[in-house]
């Protein structure tokens, strides 16, 4: 452990405090190695932020929410702070006493606190491709603070950005604390890889896509961070503990996250409806109607929800993967709730129903469970996915609208996996390239709801209001009023 005085010498020559600049309960003050590759990185990454974090805004004063701490009154700490000042940590769930681990070869076996040499080049592909996520999201969404709808979606915009980054600090940590010059190398790589890239791109083709304006943010804080949400509760099954801990605490940030999206896209309904029923418009299809009063139509919405689904569903992978099974039996990761789940945990004889193209047709085939895993994943996304779906419909009613949002098939716009080589509509039905070309500006977003949907994407900074096409919230954050001042624009 470092001594209250060499930390403080310590921070004289870096300037950098990092028990205070870094909240981490891993000790990085006493573990010098860690601390000098991460003294290496962070300046790398400060330059990241800098370029490829919210454009515009690193000098505004924004309320946000920062982790200090796992504890109840730790991880939540509000007030103002410019975003590249924000106290990015480096923070594990406490550490379960006696834990084993609970699935594959070594079932309850004890958990690693190291990483077992067989598992190392499989252990570091996982966290390299969750940690890729993190500043991928960021990019994509590094322009929309221009057009925020309000101070108040600004802000949770921002809070979003600092806690992606946050993960992928995390992320880093793991790979500079337990893989050595490979981890300070994929490090070093997750800074240079850029959304988008042509040359460079990020690992998911999800994390590639444009993120052009706020319905197309809050669909993806809904539909692909619930596949963040999937794939940590999996990671923190695993039977590498330092990794489980990790990801155990990045699930109470990615919540908000969820809830951002939920919430936005809920509120968008909202005010679409209330618009139609004040110029009593009934036909929520009557498109040029309702774009007259300057909000976001119903069928424009689901188009988006149908791509940005099917992006999601892409995140899973094959439906039969040889991988997923071999990092299961490993312990290196496990199933969703894992440990609520009542069978033996070693999937050797078990079998799994799982939606196949057989005949040229989507059906339904068992398939060993070991090797049927993301099928298995993805069915729980889905199962999660349409609560949200279930309250968007409630707020229609509630507005006696006559409109019902849904899920498209999982075979539906899919490029990866099984459903990848045809093309469906929306209900499953298998049809040909031309025909999906001829139908597809019908189930997916046009050129013309794109320029429609940009052109509402005017940014509202007045304190208290909210642009046309969106209801303000029930309530503010923090216990907020509605006309607290949730950013600063310098």
């Amino acid at each position: 452990m470092m001594t209250e005085i060499e930390n403080m010498q310590h921070k004289a020559s870096t300037g950098i405090d990092y028990g205070v600049s870094i909240p981490n309960n891993v000790n990085l003050a006493g573990d010098k190695r860690i601390l000098k590759a991460l003294e290496r990185w962070h300046g790398g990454y400060l330059d990241w932020w800098r370029n490829m974090g919210p454009e515009g805004f690193q000098d505004a004063m924004v309320y946000l929410r920062t982790a200090v701490g796992v504890e109840r009154d730790g991880w939540a700490k509000f007030g103002f702070i410019k975003m590249p000042e924000y106290r990015w940590g480096v923070l594990l769930a406490p550490q379960v006493p006696d834990r084993v681990i609970g699935f594959g070869d070594h079932k309850g076996q004890p958990a690693w606190q190291e990483v077992p040499g067989e598992y190392r080049g499989m252990l570091r592909r996982l966290v390299v491709i969750q940690g890729d996520t993190e500043p991928a999201s960021v990019e994509q969404q590094r322009f929309l603070g221009k057009t925020a709808p309000s101070l108040y979606d600004m802000r949770n915009l921002f809070q979003v950005n600092v806690e992606e980054a946050r993960h992928l600090w995390a992320m880093v940590y793991l790979l500079q604390k337990y893989f050595g010059a490979d981890g300070r190398e994929e490090s070093n790589e997750l800074l240079t890889r850029r959304s988008g890239n042509q040359d460079k791109p990020r690992m998911l083709g999800a994390f590639n896509e444009e993120m052009p304006d706020w319905l197309s943010f809050f669909m993806f804080t809904y539909f692909t961070d619930r596949d963040g949400k999937m794939q940590l509760e999996s990671l923190a099954q695993s039977g590498f503990d330092p990794l489980s801990r990790t990801c155990r605490f990045m699930l109470t940030e990615e919540a908000h996250h969820m809830f951002v999206g939920e919430s936005g896209i809920s509120r968008i309904i909202e005010r679409t409806c209330q618009a139609m029923n004040q110029a009593r418009i009934e036909n929520p299809y009557d498109i040029e109607a309702v774009r007259a009063l300057g909000v976001i139509d119903l069928p424009t919405m689901q188009k988006k929800a149908n791509l940005h689904y099917s992006l999601s569903l892409d995140l899973f992978g094959s439906e039969i993967s040889t991988n997923a099974a071999n990092a299961y039996s490993a312990g290196i990761k496990g199933r969703f709730h894992e440990d609520r789940i009542e069978d033996d945990h070693q999937l050797l004889n078990d079998t799994y129903p799982t939606l196949r193209l057989i005949g040229g047709q989507p059906k339904i085939v068992d398939e060993p469970a070991l090797t049927a895993l993301n099928m298995r994943l993805r069915n729980d996304y889905v199962r999660d996915t349409s609560g949200g779906i279930g309250r968007w419909n409630k707020v229609v009613a509630r507005n006696a609208v006559d409109f019902e949002f849904r899920l498209p098939h999982e075979a539906f716009n899919r490029n990866i996996g099984e459903f990848s080589r045809v093309r469906t509509n929306p209900d499953g039905m298998i049809i040909g390239e031309q025909a999906f070309a001829e139908q597809k500006d019908q189930w997916l977003p046009s050129s013309e709801d794109a320029d429609y949907v940009t052109s509402l994407m005017k940014l509202q900074t007045e304190i208290g209001k909210f642009a046309n096409w969106i209801a303000p919230p029930k309530s503010g954050i923090n216990k907020m009023p509605g006309e607290f001042e949730y950013v600063k624009i310098q």
